[in-house]
């Protein structure tokens, strides 16, 4: 065996595409290969369907946006005559009339391989099974000598069954030395727990090796985290990239008697809150940037919620491109003026004082005579949202800069949130960020600042909004508490409903009050026609008010309540049951 053949150098490019910046996208991988060429690496890897920016859901099916990935996957081909690294990279792939999600081999100035991906998910929000069709299990790729099984995301992530084919296995038995894996795994809090099991299942069964690629980068409400890592075969973490942040990084493997292995760097993984933190800072840099915002403004209340979506904005785009204007009418507390100021003053931003009340008497004005003789309610208060919410856009349109909504997903879950007022904008980073959480990542914030941020150091959030008890943070002189439970209560809740999808009978078992419990349900129910029409934000949770949690606004079904009833299998004979099957086959 010749020296060459023992080394294996790969450079993975955890990088950050733009979805429909096909010649963008082909000069990042361009960049990423000559670095790779100056690395004198063998092989570069980029992330799943990478020309064309992942997902890139319906714009897949254009035809010419088809014809741009090939045509670029093509030229980037033709450039590898140059005697460089051998180059893998996704794009959709058209072939035999159907549709594929593809890894191309570019080697030597040709498209030396493709692969096709054959699991294709379609949960969550995932939804591949309308866009591409099923690709064949198939053997490994040749590079330098070396095989290389390249199953693509969703291929290494389940079990085989009657819907998923074990490509793992496949790859092993037709001799891959190495496994190289092209992700679009989306960020979730514990999902770095999840993919080294999923990881670690496939190296255990299949006793190779594993490169694990993921692409990093905002799109719409998805954050992808990167955190790309290799194991060893006897499971030995064999390289960590950073999570939140483009990497290109060489591993160089050497080939033993046990097959190849690798000892490459090891970087910290941020998860947990610092994770949830990190991912709304990225979400929210990559929608303004992606989009072209100028900048962003966003409503600073006193409140705790503007305060922490304050500070996410500097971190991300920096104080220069952050506008904050409070709007406050005859209700809004001196201390919440105090600490607005004091907040801007903290992290640098542009800061002005707007008050409403000529807007809210105009409107009250205005409508005197349609509301003649009704009583003052809840209508009258939302016209001070709504006050805010058009000056806000007014700025918005003036300026060019996005409106940053600021609403929390405990108090959106249950309606507290006026449409065309505190809701309406271009995106809220807290959207997918329960009220007990936002006080932790405010706290946090004022210890801990995240690789990259670009906001100050320190204390950025005064401590008296974070203190402040959350029945004494007022809502237009009403505490939201007044009449909702207590936050660590209603977001014990609703984790139960929205996250788990819990019955209310087995809530109640738990130990909540059934009165309490069918209450926020009955919001949550009633409020999802406010979700349907708020901004789009970022995705922390398993089941954010987004993709992966459609349900319907006209909709009669309530849950009783009462425990479920047990099925009776006894109903259903043996040929009804056959009779199904074969019809579903």
């Amino acid at each position: 065996m010749s020296k060459r053949s023992e080394q294996f150098a790969i450079t993975l490019a955890q990088l950050n595409p733009t979805v429909g910046d096909v010649e963008g996208n082909a000069a990042k991988a361009r960049a990423a290969r000559a670095q790779a060429h100056a690395d004198g690496a063998d092989l570069v890897l980029l992330p799943e369907l990478f020309i064309a920016g992942y997902p890139p859901e319906d714009l897949v099916l254009k035809p010419a946006f088809q014809s741009a990935c090939r045509a670029a996957v093509e030229t980037l081909a033709r450039e590898t005559a140059d005697g460089g690294p051998a180059m893998l990279i996704g794009s959709p792939w058209v072939e035999d009339g159907k549709l594929y999600n593809a890894c191309a081999l570019l080697d030597g100035g040709r498209i030396a391989a493709i692969r096709f991906k054959a699991n294709l998910p379609n949960y969550g929000v995932f939804d591949e099974k309308r866009l591409f069709a099923r690709g064949p299990a198939a053997g490994p790729v040749t590079v330098r000598g070396v095989r290389v099984g390249v199953p693509i995301c969703e291929d290494i992530w389940l079990e085989e069954s009657a819907d998923y084919e074990n490509i793992v296995e496949c790859l092993a038995e037709t001799g891959a030395e190495i496994l190289v894996v092209p992700n679009g795994s989306p960020y979730a809090r514990e999902k770095s727990d999840l993919r080294l099991s999923i990881v670690v299942a496939r190296v255990t069964e299949s006793g190779l090796p594993l490169v694990y690629l993921n692409q990093v980068g905002g799109q719409d409400e998805l954050v992808f985290d990167g955190a790309s890592f290799a194991l060893n075969a006897d499971l030995s973490v064999a390289a960590q990239l950073p999570a939140f942040e483009e990497s290109i990084t060489t591993l160089r493997w050497s080939k033993t008697d046990s097959g190849w292995r690798c000892n490459g760097p090891i970087a910290p993984v941020l998860d947990g809150d610092k994770g949830d933190y990190a991912a709304c800072v990225l979400g929210l840099r990559d929608y303004v940037g992606k989009n072209g915002f100028p900048a962003v403004l966003l409503g600073v209340s006193g409140g705790i919620d503007s305060a922490l979506c304050a500070a996410i904005a500097v971190d991300a785009l920096g104080a220069e491109r952050v506008r904050g204007v409070m709007l406050p009418f005859r209700f809004t507390a001196q201390v919440s003026l105090q600490d607005a100021a004091k907040l801007a003053k903290a992290l640098g931003i542009r800061y002005e004082v707007l008050p409403i009340a000529p807007a809210v008497k105009g409107f009250e004005e205005i409508l005197s005579g349609t509301f003649a003789g009704m009583p003052r309610d809840i209508t009258e208060e939302n016209l001070q949202a709504r006050a805010r919410g058009t000056l806000l856009m007014a700025i918005s349109n003036k300026t060019g800069a996005m409106v940053v909504t600021t609403g929390n997903k405990s108090e959106m879950s249950v309606g507290y949130a006026t449409l065309y007022g505190d809701m309406n904008g271009g995106f809220n980073p807290i959207k997918d960020i329960y009220k007990t959480e936002v006080f932790r990542l405010s706290t946090l914030r004022n210890s801990w600042k995240p690789p990259g941020a670009r906001g100050p150091s320190g204390e950025v959030i005064p401590p008296d909004i974070i203190s402040r008890a959350p029945t004494a943070e007022l809502r237009e002189n009403q505490a939201d508490q007044d009449s909702l439970p207590p936050y660590d209560l209603l977001d014990a809740i609703l984790e139960r409903l929205v996250e788990r999808e819990e019955p209310l009978s087995s809530i109640v078992a738990e130990g909540f009050e059934r009165e309490v419990v069918a209450r926020i349900d009955r919001l949550l129910n009633i409020a999802e026609y406010k979700r349907r029409q708020a901004a789009p934000g970022v995705k922390v949770t398993s089941r954010n008010f987004g993709r992966d949690r459609r349900y319907p606004i006209t909709n009669k079904f309530r849950d009783s309540g009462k425990p479920l009833p047990e099925p009776d299998d006894g109903l259903l004979s043996r040929a009804s049951r056959g009779s199904a099957e074969a019809f579903e086959g």
